[in-house]
């Protein structure tokens, strides 16, 4: 079993998505446990003294002038847990849930919150256990952390609420910590707000969303590629000079690897009738510079991610000179901005797709190819509701492009004036991811199809390799109308499970 080794200086991509969705095991390091005894000591000195510290020995929020007596300071971390469990809406995905809690795992570890060992040992128990607490869709604004979907993973942490056991079923937490030899959390001061205070909810979507887009990226060059091929395009603006004119890094890798998937096409550059075609229509022409910038706006989305994994969120903090101060490094607006941003550019990406598939379909700009790429048009209708069904993905993702970061709802009796909702970005970016993934899904089934149509003419390897390995997949080419439903969900799994590109890189070598 792969293991995660979590220390004082963040963590990595690669980590937060093995632990969220493999089965990785999360082992924390000695350094890590000694810095965390070593930062809680000092918050054990300050809960002794008469002074007022917030977070310490005080209320949170727009309660922070309250003097808490020490006798009710175990009560006070209880009931910022319990209170701040408010989320309501459908359950967020367990992957999710394993990301937001690996996530806040790992700022406890920085020794800067000034928990317990004993905190930090039994959150990396409940992740090694497969215990997964019941998170709800709504209940932050991506400030102050992600206050609701962290306080309903610290309820697990004291043996209440309910989570989800490794078999997949809802059961109260107490009674699921009990059948894996964990004891529940009898949380002292501070520990309670270190739990709640973090942007880990929000990050762990952005680096999810991450890894999904940049694979969604390269199965777009692929899948324009073949349209070209398709629409008997010219490759010749695919050229490197041509692109090192306009030295945008991520146009240049879109360019070079729908070159390398054309390589050796016998259909490129051919024409129905005697009229040379100059230039292709833009959705061919400039597939690469509409990939390209979301390929860069998704490299500056992982610079933020990095920085971000790399960083400990949590209000009060302890500083390595032993000073508790307060900050406002909880805001997520450097995450919520980059969420935004990655949905305008998935919206795009889809945009250009659907328009490939549309001219694909429409006998008067598809030089030559069949009506909706059908058996018998008229008696057949093809692909023409595959197309209805990508443009309502399209529009959607259009509505799902409109930021959430520019909203702002004061909350905290004004005390929190100003939030990120960059929450609230996460998700939706996740509907976009998956309506994305759909998209590209469906100009794969008419790109192969349309491909498959040119008789006497013979596409490239890596398009025979991708006809290949999408039919034995059980995607269906040319022929009459039949269920067409079942062919597109495989074409989309083909998609999502990474098949398209591994179908192509034997041929073309490792594409970008």
């Amino acid at each position: 079993m792969h293991t995660v080794v979590v220390g004082t200086a963040g963590t990595t991509a690669e980590d937060v998505i093995a632990v969220a969705r493999g089965a990785a095991r999360v082992v924390v390091s000695d350094e890590a446990l000694a810095a965390v005894a070593q930062s809680r000591r000092v918050i054990d000195d300050l809960a002794a003294k008469p002074d007022p510290v917030y977070g310490v020995s005080t209320g949170f929020g727009a309660l922070a002038v309250r003097h808490i007596s020490p006798e009710l300071r175990a009560q006070l971390q209880r009931n910022i847990v319990r209170s701040h469990a408010a989320g309501m809406g459908p359950r967020v995905e367990r992957e999710v849930v394993r990301a937001l809690m690996f996530l806040r795992l790992k700022t406890l570890a920085s020794g800067r919150t000034g928990v317990r060992p004993l905190v930090v040992e039994t959150m990396a128990a409940i992740l090694n256990a497969g215990i997964t607490p019941v998170v709800h869709e709504y209940g932050s604004l991506g400030c102050s952390g992600d206050l609701a979907p962290l306080s309903h993973c610290a309820l697990t942490l004291m043996g209440e609420g309910d989570a989800e056991g490794p078999d997949g079923v809802v059961r109260p937490a107490g009674q699921l910590l009990a059948e894996h030899g964990i004891e529940p959390v009898e949380l002292r001061e501070k520990e309670g707000l270190a739990l709640l205070n973090g942007t880990d909810g929000m990050l762990g979507m952005l680096v999810m969303a991450c890894a999904d887009l940049a694979r969604l990226y390269t199965s777009a060059d692929v899948t324009a590629a073949l349209s070209l091929e398709a629409l008997l395009g010219t490759e010749k603006v695919l050229a490197p000079e041509l692109h090192a004119i306009r030295p945008h890094p991520g146009q240049g890798a879109s360019a070079d690897n729908m070159l390398r998937v054309l390589a050796g096409s016998g259909l490129t550059g051919h024409h129905q009738d005697d009229a040379p075609r100059v230039q292709d229509a833009y959705s061919i022409r400039c597939a690469p510079q509409v990939a390209g910038a979301g390929r860069d706006t998704l490299a500056h989305a992982r610079l933020v991610a990095d920085r971000e994994l790399a960083s400990a969120v949590d209000n009060p903090v302890v500083l390595p000179d032993g000073r508790v101060e307060s900050n406002g490094n909880f805001h997520g607006a450097p995450v919520a901005y980059v969420l935004d941003f990655l949905a305008i550019a998935a919206a795009d990406l889809a945009s250009i797709a659907e328009r490939r598939t549309d001219r694909l379909l429409d006998k008067n700009r598809s030089h030559g190819l069949p009506p909706f790429l059908a058996g018998d048009a008229g008696v057949d209708s093809g692909l023409m509701i595959a197309q209805y069904t990508q443009a309502a993905l399209v529009s959607e993702m259009k509505r799902l492009a409109v930021p959430a970061s520019v909203d702002s709802i004061p909350s905290s009796a004004m005390q929190e004036d100003h939030v990120s909702m960059g929450w609230s970005a996460a998700r939706k970016l996740r509907t976009a991811v998956a309506a994305l993934t759909r998209v590209i899904a469906v100009e794969l089934v008419a790109a192969t199809r349309a491909v498959e149509l040119r008789e006497g003419l013979t596409p490239s390897p890596a398009t025979q390799a991708v006809l290949k390995a999408v039919r034995a997949a059980g995607v269906e080419g040319p022929g009459e109308d039949r269920f067409l439903a079942p062919d597109l969900a495989r074409a989309e799994e083909f998609v999502r499970a990474g098949k398209l590109v591994e179908a192509v890189e034997p041929v073309t070598g490792p594409l970008a």
